[in-house]
C-alpha cells in the first residue's frame, strides 16, 4: 500500500462508495488496473474500496476521480442516473482560452456515460492543439455556425455548418475557426474523457 492509500474507518458509506466507483470506471470502459496506477495506489486496495471493504483518504479519492474525470464530490453525488437533469445556459460551465474561444459543458456532473460541450470562437479563435489529447474515448465533431479547421493528427479537414467527423481522443486535436464570422461546434465525447 503506498502513501496515498490512508484507510479511512468502514461501513455501510464505504460500500455505497464503492458500488459508485465501480459504476463509473465500468461506464467508462477503464480497467482496474488503468485507475489504479493513475491514482498511484495497488489494484487489490482499488478492488477492496470497489467492493467497500475498506475507505480512503481524501486525496486517494480525489486521484481515482481524476483518473475518471470525475472529482471527489461526483464520487458522492446521490443523484441516480435515470435522473433527467436540466442545465440553464446561464449555469454552463466555461472555459475561456486565450485565442478567442469558449467551452461549454453541456452535461452535468457526475458525467456518466456520455459527455457533450459546445465551442464558440471568434475568427482565427482556436481550441485544443496539435498535441492536445485526452483519454481514449470515441469523439465526434459537429459545427453548428461557421467554417473550421480541425488538425487531427497532423492532417487538416475543412469543415463548414453541418459536417461532422469522428476520430478518437487519443489523437491529437485542435480546431480553429477559419472563417470571417463567429463558429460554433460541438463535441459529443462517450466515455467522458475531459
Amino acid at each position: 500500500m503506498t502513501s496515498t492509500e490512508d484507510v479511512t474507518a468502514e461501513g455501510s458509506g464505504s460500500v455505497e462508495l464503492g458500488a459508485r466507483i465501480k459504476q463509473f470506471r465500468l461506464g467508462r470502459k477503464l480497467t482496474q488496473r488503468q485507475v489504479a496506477e493513475f491514482a498511484e495506489v495497488s489494484v487489490s486496495f482499488l478492488s477492496q474500496l470497489e467492493r467497500g471493504v475498506c475507505g480512503a483518504s481524501v486525496p486517494t479519492l480525489s486521484m481515482i476521480g481524476k483518473a475518471m474525470g470525475l472529482s471527489v464530490a461526483d464520487l458522492f453525488s446521490d443523484e441516480p442516473a435515470s435522473h433527467h437533469r436540466v442545465l440553464r445556459k446561464e449555469e454552463r460551465p466555461q472555459i475561456k482560452t486565450a485565442s478567442g474561444a469558449t467551452k461549454f459543458m453541456l452535461t452535468r456532473r457526475p458525467l456518466q456515460n456520455l459527455e457533450v460541450l459546445e465551442g464558440a470562437m471568434a475568427p482565427g479563435g482556436t481550441i485544443g492543439s496539435d498535441s492536445h489529447t485526452h483519454g481514449d474515448s470515441q469523439e465526434l465533431l459537429l459545427v453548428l455556425a461557421g467554417t473550421v479547421r480541425l488538425s487531427l493528427d497532423g492532417t487538416e479537414y475543412e469543415l463548414n455548418v453541418d459536417d461532422s467527423i469522428e476520430y478518437r481522443s487519443s489523437s491529437t486535436h485542435g480546431v480553429t475557426n477559419i472563417g470571417d464570422d463567429a463558429a460554433r461546434v460541438l463535441w459529443i465525447i462517450s466515455p467522458p474523457s475531459l
